[in-house]
């Protein structure tokens, strides 16, 4: 930091400031020292940093704080002088005695005065390690009263679960950040404005080429009068070409000059926008510096020993990914600790080292951000979550069966997915991890989980650099561009017709011993009848994994995203705007929402050739239902009883999605389930009786909640009517519509 940048604070500022890099200095040296890296350079930084805090505490009159920090000095000269070897429980208190001095730093006056009792016995601790001596009573070390909570809680366990107190961050941070996302969002709209010269430089050079033609029009014409001997019209063609000449180097010049403009202003465009990326960047180091130490107090309050490793540490990330990314990294790592770790006699048992080891791993790769969360511990069996599936009936048994290693690995990350298999059991992997796919899933990444059952487990998550600009696929759908963050497609392929199959009256290719259903993007996005081009984009994964047929492939570029204007609301499959290259506008497609729209799309039965989802029930004036259901089954079941008898069905894959699509189309009932994913059944019932447009709407419910509290909070949240699918018949459903909405054709007789 400059001594310009340094104007705004005070000198207690500063020495806080200086007092959390020191600590930095302290945690890092002394978790070292635990693995048993000691050495002489080892030993003099921390000497220093300890002696450094005591001289700036001194600055500003902070006795405590020199006490401190002199106490610490001498534990560490004397570990330089051979007098004693600095062992866990040594780390220990050096570790507490980190905690607070930073408490002591960041506590107002009066709240320091009160840690005199606190800062005395822990001078007695320090003292007792400097002896050599056993460990006195605990000493506890109070987190900061400014240090942020976790984002994630951790997940109860049997033994106290410790944690490093958080360190908060410069006050100057929070500025830092949003004043790079300003200026990084300004740098992308001056580089495309630069980019936006170039047709007008193209018209110019098109019209140089037209006055060029006209400049030998008029060669020609001076030529053939001087043939003819005219002295009249040779002055006049003369007087021509002497006033015409001066344009033509005055257009000269102003091309030269504009293309100069124009490659300077890109150029600037270009630097302001990796000044600005830099400024939002930081080391990956800087943003999880604090976890190796909650991971080693985790694994000690838990019987333990976790020793674990920054890989990429210099990897550039975004500031405002890292700290979105925080918690879900604090609950793989505690997942890793709680779950994966053995204890250390089942370790050796196993023929591994007594202490566990973590690897938490950052680098780039692909132009995107890959971290790695990695454990040597009992990884996860495949076949309990097969089993798993199967018992809360997330997937049929025979489905269930036939399952890759790949695809099961996908049940983690399902909300409230579980291997626990007794109440008194500690849960599995399970716990949390929806919550890193949704955090990945915002960011507009992905993430994966790969298990070496009794050798390991490891998550990776993939995220864009930055999220002010994505580097995306650009093509081409009914005749307008559109994007895809690259990070959300695998890859991309050429249609050839003859490839195509038909099973269950679904299109598809066959893909790397799979099926690959296939889809027209003009109407998963209801852009008419545009025939579907020949290049495939092939997005999601595992069993929700389709191919989007797009008229043409552009290719790739990094694309400054801009926020749709909040009066639109959340557009279906719509994520943000942006500018090409040329300057042409996009809309950056929402991948999560594309997803559900094409699932929906192909339980419909829709082809590449048709030009509207159901042409047939289009034609007619039938009654049109929305069916709003997470299970393809029960879904599946209710479009075909429904259309059988005549209604128009559309399908939604969950609340939001139900939402989504009664925004933009009009129904004339609704039926839906309560428990789904991202917005329930109630929930989608409250948001359209609120609605001025639908509050009207016929609502049925069909739930397997059978229970009279269940009906009544069905009722009382506005239902029209609610069936048990416990009981339930094809002829009550038929029956309850038919008097909620009557036939399907309107002045049609009873349900038969």
């Amino acid at each position: 930091m400059s001594i310009g940048d340094m104007s705004g604070f005070s000198m207690l500022d500063l020495f806080r400031m200086e007092a959390r890099d020191q600590a930095r200095v302290l945690t890092d040296g002394l978790l070292r020292l635990e693995r048993g890296e000691v050495d002489a350079a080892l030993l003099e930084s921390l000497m220093r940093a300890a002696h450094s805090v005591k001289g700036a505490a001194a600055i500003v009159g902070m006795e405590a704080v020199v006490r401190l920090a002199h106490a610490m000095e001498d534990v560490f000269v004397a570990a330089q002088h051979g007098r004693l070897a600095l062992d866990a429980s040594g780390a220990d208190r050096l570790l507490a005695a980190v905690d607070l001095m930073l408490a002591l730093a960041d506590a107002p006056e009066g709240e320091a005065a009160a840690s005199a009792g606190t800062l005395e016995a822990m001078l007695d601790a320090l003292a007792a390690v400097q002896r050599g001596e056993a460990a006195p009573a605990a000493v506890s070390s109070p987190v900061p009263a400014s240090a942020p909570s976790p984002v994630l809680p951790p997940e109860p366990a049997p033994a106290a679960q410790p944690q490093a107190a958080a360190e908060p961050a410069p006050a100057s941070a929070p500025a830092l950040s949003g004043a790079g996302e300003d200026l990084l969002t300004l740098a992308g709209q001056a580089r495309l404005h630069a980019g936006q010269l170039r047709p007008w430089l193209d018209a110019l050079q098109r019209y140089k080429r037209q006055q060029r033609g006209a400049w030998d029009a008029v060669t020609r014409l001076q030529e053939a009068i001087a043939m003819h001997g005219d002295a009249r019209l040779v002055e006049l063609v003369e007087l021509l070409e002497q006033r015409a000449r001066p344009l033509r180097d005055d257009l000269h010049r102003i091309i030269v000059d504009a293309e100069n403009y124009e490659r300077q202003a890109a150029s600037v465009g270009a630097r302001l926008v990796d000044e600005a990326r830099a400024l939002r960047m930081c080391r990956f180091a800087e943003g999880v510096h604090g976890l190796p130490r909650m991971v080693r107090d985790l694994a000690r309050g838990l019987g333990k020993d976790a020793r674990m490793v920054i890989e990429g540490a210099d990897t550039l990330v975004d500031r405002a990914v890292l700290a979105r990314i925080e918690g879900p990294l604090n609950q793989l790592l505690r997942n890793a600790v709680d779950h994966g770790l053995e204890a250390p006699a089942d370790r050796l048992a196993a023929g591994k080292p007594a202490a566990g080891g973590i690897v938490l791993a950052a680098r780039h790769r692909g132009g995107m951000l890959a971290i790695e969360v990695s454990d040597d511990g009992r990884g996860v069996d495949p076949e309990r979550i097969r089993r798993a599936a199967v018992a809360r009936q997330l997937a049929p048994a025979a489905l269930a069966h036939g399952l890759n290693q790949e695809e099961l690995m996908e049940f983690l990350f399902l909300p409230g997915f579980s291997l626990k298999e007794s109440a008194n059991e500690m849960s599995g992997r399970g716990v949390g991890m929806d919550v890193v796919y949704e955090a990945a899933q915002r960011l507009g990444g992905s993430v994966r989980a790969e298990s070496r059952p009794g050798a390991g487990f490891t998550t990776v998550i993939t995220l864009p650099l930055t999220q002010s600009i994505v580097r995306a696929l650009v093509v081409d759908i009914a005749g307008e561009a559109y994007a895809l963050p690259i990070a959300r497609v695998e890859r991309v392929l050429r249609l050839a017709r003859e490839d195509i199959r038909t099973l269950s009256g679904r299109e598809y290719l066959a893909l790397d011993g799979g099926h690959l259903g296939l889809v027209a993007a003009s109407q998963v996005l209801d852009l008419g009848t545009a025939a579907a081009g020949d290049a495939v984009v092939v997005i999601g994964a595992a069993r929700e994994r389709y191919g989007l047929v797009v008229d043409r492939v552009r290719g790739e570029q990094s694309l400054s995203v801009q926020p749709l204007e909040p009066v639109f609301g959340k557009l279906r499959d719509v994520a943000a705007g942006a500018l090409l290259d040329d300057g042409t506008p996009a809309l950056v497609l929402d991948v999560p929402d594309l997803l559900l729209s094409i699932a929906r799309l192909l339980d419909q039965g829709a082809t590449l050739n048709a030009g509207r989802r159901d042409a047939a029930a289009a034609s007619g004036p039938a009654r049109r239902i929305l069916v709003v259901d997470d299970s393809m089954t029960v879904r599946e079941m209710q479009r075909k009883l429904l259309a059988a008898r005549g209604y128009r069905v559309d399908v939604a894959l969950d609340g939001i999605d139900g939402w989504n699509t009664l925004r933009g189309t009009d129904y004339d009932m609704v039926i839906t389930d309560i428990d789904m994913p991202r917005l329930d059944g109630i929930g989608l019932l409250e948001r359209i009786r609120q609605d001025p447009r639908l509050h009207r709407l016929p609502v049925m419910i069909v739930s397997y909640k059978d229970r009279p509290e269940d009906r009544a909070r069905g009722m009382e949240a506005g239902a029209d009517y609610y069936l048990a699918k416990g009981g339930f018949h094809d002829a009550t459903l038929l029956e309850a519509v038919h008097d909620l909405v009557g036939p399907a054709q309107p002045g049609g007789g009873e349900p038969q």
